[in-house]
């Protein structure tokens, strides 16, 4: 099997180590550079403790890849240094990457999640900034979210089909969703011990989540996609929108199926947001658990940047995979006895008859009686109930979810046959897919 080579285009997130940034705050200040490595602003004449080692630029020298503006504002030479200090900082949409340095928060966290220290910190201070604090993306997590998602949903969609090969579709987006839903990453992010600002800023203490935050009832009233702005359309005789950007013939209600939700929507078959960004944007707000998510998704992302695959997956392991998940649960069958009628004529097998097999009290108040499902000679499945009815339709349903969670003794994902070492691919169950009734 062909192995994804994903560091040749990965790098793509890493941006260039220097932007323009003019402070415009209360005290007229001088421009101010923001690095993305604390070598960058140590070498920095900014970062400089002693203004007499500032040394000017050589004129056969390339120019610098940043510029200023020429209304650049003066800082007054009467204000105090601490002053000078804190105005700097609560000018900056997001703290500083020099002081991650000296966050005990930060390196707390580092140090819960057993990070390798090839993995700066200063990098894991840029997770914890989300595109709604800061808009610019050489600060922001919106790349290394971007990278750590698609690993997350691959790593996740190819765990839960090489395990349970027979699932139906709407249980492998619900599988999803329990597994690396925004709910599920929420908790895991409480679960690290981080804490998320009340208000983002260059002052705040970089072991905190950065983000703009709204109630999300908020934003679901002003959300141009609401049910009430959507009935309104609808009465006006406008196409009611149920898609993203992908989704073609968006006003036709009756395409949105299983089919292609798998097709257009996202992991979690959901709509996809269309080509509205939060990136670059200063009044952008977001959830809670949006901001977990994305945070979540870009220590993913940085932890395959810095340490490799096999270290991300080991993350993933540890992380997500490893919490329990009753997949059992999450059936919902209308009418089970057909279902188990349609699959036995599909899959060749006889009939299947309920039967009798125990019962006690049928006369009195609180009877039970136990039903076998039969397939010939083979039995399908066991329910017990109050009433023959209840128990017949339990047995189907047991025997419905044997088809469904069966589960092979050998399950081998195809990402562990990547790499030079990696045992040959062996294939997996393809099944033909769930009932269609």
């Amino acid at each position: 099997m062909k192995a994804f080579r994903l560091l040749r285009w990965s790098g793509s997130v890493l941006s260039p180590r220097t932007r323009p940034c003019t402070i415009r705050q209360f005290y007229r200040l001088p421009p101010t550079l923001r690095f993305q490595s604390a070598a960058a602003a140590a070498t920095s004449p900014l970062y400089q403790s002693d203004p007499d080692q500032e040394q000017e630029q050589d004129e056969d020298q390339p120019e610098t890849s940043y510029q200023l503006e020429d209304d650049a504002p003066i800082i007054p030479s009467d204000m105090p240094a601490h002053l000078q200090k804190e105005a700097r900082l609560r000018a900056l949409p997001s703290p500083p990457l020099h002081e991650a340095r000296s966050s005990a928060k930060l390196a707390a966290l580092h140090a819960r999640l057993a990070l390798s220290p090839r993995l700066p910190i200063e990098t894991l201070a840029r997770c914890l900034v989300d595109s709604t604090a800061d808009p610019n993306p050489d600060f922001n997590n919106d790349s290394l979210a971007h990278l750590g998602r698609n690993l997350v949903s691959y790593y996740t969609s190819e765990a839960i089909l090489c395990r349970y090969p027979r699932l139906p579709t709407a249980v492998v987006f619900a599988a999803m969703s329990a597994y690396v839903g925004p709910k599920t990453l929420t908790q895991i992010t409480k679960e690290w011990g981080v804490e998320i600002v009340a208000e983002p800023g260059g002052e705040v203490d970089p072991g905190y989540l950065q983000c703009k935050r709204e109630d999300s009832m908020l934003i679901q009233k002003r959300s141009p996609d609401s049910d009430d702005d959507t009935a309104a359309k609808v009465a006006e005789g406008q196409p009611k929108i149920v898609g993203g950007a992908n989704r073609p013939n968006p006003g036709r209600t009756w395409r949105r199926g299983v089919s292609s939700m798998t097709v257009y929507d996202d992991e979690f078959g959901d709509l996809l947001p269309g080509d509205k960004g939060t990136s670059g944007r200063q009044d952008a707000t977001t959830t809670v658990e949006d901001a977990c998510k994305r945070f979540v998704q870009a220590v993913m992302g940085a932890i395959y940047l810095h340490r490799g695959k096999h270290a991300a997956k080991t993350f993933f392991k540890e992380h997500i995979l490893s919490r329990h998940l009753n997949v059992g649960s999450m059936f919902d069958f209308k009418q089970p006895t057909r279902d188990l009628s349609k699959l036995c004529a599909r899959e060749g097998f006889d009939s299947p008859v309920a039967r009798i097999m125990k019962e006690t009290g049928r006369a009195s108040r609180h009877a039970v009686f136990v039903v076998g499902v039969y397939a010939g000679r083979e039995k399908l499945g066991e329910g017990s109930g109050s009433s023959l009815n209840e128990a017949r339709i339990r047995a189907a349903v047991v025997a419905l979810k044997g088809w469904y969670l069966y589960s092979p003794l050998d399950v081998r994902v195809p990402s562990e046959a990547e790499g030079p070492n990696a045992k040959p691919w062996k294939p997996v169950l393809v099944d033909i897919g769930e009932v269609i009734v």
